[in-house]
């Protein structure tokens, strides 16, 4: 999880259940519910989204 300068955090989750991975995005505010969201990744999307960043792959642990 990364918190920016002005407290809104992102991340990326993987439920190790089921094999999901949602990007996870908290807009820092207690009041307003539609200030968190989130959007389920494919692998492909994961492994995307990691090259975006500069990760050259994305390692699952159980």
């Amino acid at each position: 999880m990364l918190t920016t300068v002005d407290g809104r955090r992102v991340g990326v989750v993987t439920h190790h259940a089921d094999g999901r991975r949602e990007l996870i995005f908290d807009g820092g505010s207690d009041t307003d519910p539609d200030a968190m969201c989130s959007l389920t990744l494919s692998r492909r999307e994961a492994l995307a989204l990691a090259r975006l960043l500069g990760m050259l792959d994305v390692t699952e642990t159980p």
